[in-house]
C-alpha cells in the first residue's frame, strides 16, 4: 500500500494520540487508535484490531519502562495480569476470525462505555 505525505501526517497524529494517551493513563491507546484505523486508514474491523494490537505491544512496553525507570510498577502486583494477558491473548488471537466483525466493533463499544461510566462514577 502506498502512502501519500498526508495519510503519513494522519498516520503520525494518531500515533502521537494513542501514545500520549497510553502514557497518561497506563493504557487506552487502542481506544484512540482503533477508531483512526478504521477511518482514516479505511482498515476493514479484524485488520484495525489486529494491526491496534501490533502497534500497542511497542507502545505499551515503551510506556512501562518509563513507570518502571520511575519506580511505578509494581512487578508482584502485575504478574498475575501478564500471565492473564498472555493467556487471553493466546486464546483471542485465533478466535478473532471466528469472531463477526459486528459483534467485535459493538462489544468494544460496550468496553469503552463501561470504562467511562464506571471511571466517572468513582
Amino acid at each position: 500500500m502506498e502512502i501519500d505525505k498526508k495519510a503519513k501526517l494522519k498516520l503520525a497524529l494518531t500515533g502521537a494520540a494513542s501514545g500520549l494517551v497510553n502514557g497518561f493513563f497506563g493504557g487506552g491507546g487502542g481506544m484512540v487508535l482503533l477508531p483512526l484505523l478504521r477511518g482514516w486508514l479505511k482498515l476493514d474491523d479484524r485488520h484495525a484490531f489486529a494491526t491496534s494490537v501490533a502497534v500497542m505491544l511497542p507502545m505499551c512496553a515503551v510506556s512501562a519502562t518509563a513507570y518502571w525507570l520511575r519506580s511505578g510498577i509494581s512487578l508482584s502486583a502485575a504478574a498475575p495480569y501478564l500471565l492473564g494477558g498472555l493467556v487471553g491473548g493466546v486464546i483471542s488471537g485465533p478466535g478473532l476470525k471466528r469472531v463477526p466483525p459486528k459483534l467485535l466493533v459493538r462489544v468494544f463499544a460496550l468496553l469503552i462505555i463501561f470504562g467511562g461510566v464506571r471511571s466517572v462514577l468513582r
